[in-house]
């Protein structure tokens, strides 16, 4: 299989674990971190139902990667994601040793790869990820912007609904 090919397998697993969290009611993102050909870590984002600000698609692929492989330093493996990682993410993915980053969608607003910042390109880093953006964009940035759209149907019928105008 290609790389190609790879990012391609791996981002549509990625995109598996992202309706897992739309089904749940979270921001539909997922994350699967890959060592060796092998899936060895996956997780979707889960912030709201767990009450945990840090429980976005990453960290939790991230926890469950260090968890099965025993060490919470991961060098050789890649990860991939849904939307490009927050700061917060870029952070872990660093202090995780995780060697590639692989995303879909660019994220304007809070990117911390190419978007609103250029966090793995900081000088003082002491770990280096490479990183490709755009892998399945269209799907993932379609999941992501029909989740919203949804939502904020939901909130003018919600409001519709109590103003007594429907």
């Amino acid at each position: 299989m290609s790389r190609t090919e790879a990012d391609h397998y791996w981002m549509t697993r990625a995109l598996q674990l992202a309706s897992e969290a739309a089904a749940k009611g979270e921001v539909p993102v997922g994350a699967v971190v890959v060592l060796e050909g092998g899936e060895i870590g996956a997780g979707f984002n889960a912030p709201v139902s767990g009450c945990d600000p840090t429980a976005h698609a990453e960290i939790r692929a991230l926890r469950d990667a260090a968890s099965r492989v025993g060490n919470y330093r991961l060098p050789g493996a890649t990860l991939y994601v849904t939307l490009e990682p927050c700061t917060m993410c870029v952070g872990a993915i660093v202090h995780g040793r995780i060697s590639r980053l692989v995303y879909g969608a660019a994220e304007p607003k809070a990117g911390a790869v190419e978007s609103a910042r250029r966090t793995l390109e900081e000088p003082h880093l002491n770990w280096g990820v490479t990183s490709v953006g755009g892998v399945l964009a269209d799907r993932c940035s379609e999941m992501i912007t029909e989740f919203f759209s949804r939502r904020r149907a939901e909130i003018r019928r919600l409001r519709k609904q109590s103003s007594g105008k429907e």
